[in-house]
C-alpha cells in the first residue's frame, strides 16, 4: 500500500505516527514499512493507492455475539419510550436461535460478518451464548467455525455455556450441564470460555469452578464482570488469570488493581451502555488510573449492542469517556489484540500479520469528529484488499 497520509502502526505507544508511508505484505505478513521515500521498488507486485488517508492495523474486536436469530424490537422500542419490558431479553434470542438450523444461522451471522470486515474488522471473538443446552450451543459453535471458514478473518471462538440459566432449570444441574459441555466445546473449536458473572446471572463461587473446570481443560478464560452491579468479579477475574474482564461499568478501585496487577485487560463496550441508556461512563476513568490495560469492543448482539463498526465505537469512546484518539484507537487494535492473547495482529511490525484498515479520512481525530460518516474505505486482511460492499437490507 503506496502513498499513506498518516500510518499509525501502533508498536511502541500509541502517538507513532509516520506520515507519507507506505507498506509491503508479502505472503500475508508485513515484509517492510516506513516512509514512502525508502521503499524498494517490487516488480509485478499489486499496490493500493491509500490516496493520502489514515491507515491504522486492522481492528481486532475482542467481545461478539454473533451468532443469533430473531429479533428483539419491542424490547428496544420500549427502552426508548422508558418502560419496563418483559418480554424475555436474552430468552427470546435463545428460543429463535434454538429454533433455527445451522445453514439460517450462518447465513445471517455471515452478513453481519462482511459488514463488520468492511468497518475494519479483521480479528474478531465470537460467543456462544443463545443455544443454553449442550447441544444447541454446540450448533452455534459449528456455526462460528464455518464463519471462520467462511471469511478473510482471524476468528477466535468463545463457549458461553454460562450466559445466563435457563427458564425452569435448577441452577446447580445448569452449571454442572455447562462443565460437562467443555470437552464437546473444544472439539468444536473454542478456545476461550466466558461467563457472565452478574447480579441475577452466575455467581462468584458458580463461576469460579467453571473457570476452574476451563483451565484444567486448557481454555484461555474470559468474563462478562460487573455490568449490572458491584459483585467482587473484577477480582474473581485476577484471581482467575482471565484474559480479559469485560463491561466493569461498576468496577471498584480495588477491583481494577487486582486487574492491572494480575495483567487482565479491561474490555469496554460504550454501545451497550449508550443503548441500554444507563449512561454508566465512569468506569473508564477508573481502570485507566489503575493502570489496567484496555481494549473497546462492540459487543455485536441482538438485544444491547446491534452494532457492526469499530470505528464507531472508537467515536464513541472518545465522546463519552473522553477517551484520546490516539488511546481509543490503540485500544481498538492493540489492545483488542492483548485481550485475546494474540502478538501478531493489532499491531503493524515486520511479521505482523498483513491486515489494516484505510479510515475515510485525512487526519484519525477526523474519525471521530465527522459524526455519522464511514469510518473505513477499505480493508486489508493478510494483503488481501477487502472493499467495502453496498450494504443490502438483511432480515435479522
Amino acid at each position: 500500500m503506496r502513498n499513506i497520509g498518516r500510518l499509525l502502526p501502533m508498536r511502541e505507544h500509541a502517538g507513532e505516527v509516520i506520515e507519507n508511508a507506505a507498506v509491503r505484505i508479502e505472503s500475508g505478513t508485513v515484509a517492510w514499512l516506513g516512509h514512502e521515500r525508502d521503499i524498494k521498488p517490487a516488480p509485478d507486485t499489486p499496490e493500493l493507492d491509500a490516496n493520502g488517508a489514515v491507515a491504522v492495523p486492522g481492528f481486532v474486536d475482542p467481545h461478539t455475539h454473533l451468532v443469533w436469530a430473531g429479533v428483539r424490537r419491542e424490547e428496544f422500542v420500549a427502552r426508548l419510550a422508558g418502560e419496563q419490558y418483559d418480554g424475555g431479553g436474552i430468552a427470546t434470542t435463545v428460543a429463535a436461535t434454538r429454533a433455527a438450523s445451522p445453514d439460517e444461522l450462518f447465513m445471517l451471522a455471515v452478513g453481519r460478518g462482511r459488514r463488520m470486515i468492511a468497518n475494519g474488522t479483521t480479528t474478531v471473538e465470537i460467543k456462544t451464548g443463545y443455544g443454553l443446552t449442550s447441544a444447541d450451543e454446540l450448533k452455534c459453535l459449528e456455526v462460528i467455525g464455518r464463519l471462520a471458514a467462511e471469511l478473510p478473518w482471524g476468528v477466535q471462538a468463545t463457549y458461553l455455556g454460562a450466559h445466563v440459566v435457563p427458564p425452569g432449570r435448577d441452577r446447580a444441574e445448569y452449571v454442572d450441564e455447562v462443565i460437562a459441555t467443555i470437552p464437546a466445546a473444544a472439539a468444536a473449536g473454542a478456545t476461550w470460555v466466558d461467563v457472565f458473572c452478574d447480579e441475577g446471572v452466575f455467581t462468584i463461587d458458580e463461576t469460579r469452578a467453571i473457570l476452574q473446570a476451563a483451565k484444567d481443560a486448557g481454555f484461555g478464560t474470559r468474563l462478562h464482570a460487573e455490568e449490572i452491579a458491584y459483585t467482587g468479579a473484577a477480582k474473581l477475574a485476577a484471581e482467575m488469570g482471565c484474559a480479559s474482564a469485560d463491561h466493569l461499568e461498576h468496577v471498584t478501585a480495588e477491583g481494577a488493581r487486582a486487574m492491572a496487577a494480575a495483567g487482565v485487560v479491561g474490555v469496554l463496550l460504550p454501545t451497550v451502555t449508550l443503548s441500554l441508556r444507563t449512561f454508566a461512563f465512569g468506569q473508564y476513568q477508573v481502570l485507566r488510573d489503575a493502570g489496567v490495560p484496555l481494549a473497546l469492543s462492540t459487543d455485536c448482539n441482538p438485544g444491547t449492542s446491534w452494532c457492526e463498526s469499530m470505528p464507531y465505537v472508537v467515536q464513541l469512546a472518545c465522546l463519552v469517556y473522553g477517551m484520546p484518539v490516539h488511546e481509543a484507537l490503540w485500544s481498538a487494535t492493540r489492545g483488542g489484540a492483548a485481550a485475546l492473547r494474540l502478538g501478531d495482529v493489532g499491531h503493524l511490525s515486520v511479521g505482523a500479520r498483513g491486515d489494516l484498515a484505510l479510515l475515510d479520512a485525512e487526519h484519525e481525530a477526523d474519525v471521530v469528529a465527522r459524526l455519522g460518516a464511514p469510518g473505513c474505505s477499505a480493508t486489508v486482511v493478510r494483503g488481501q484488499v477487502w472493499p467495502s460492499p453496498p450494504m443490502p437490507r438483511v432480515n435479522v
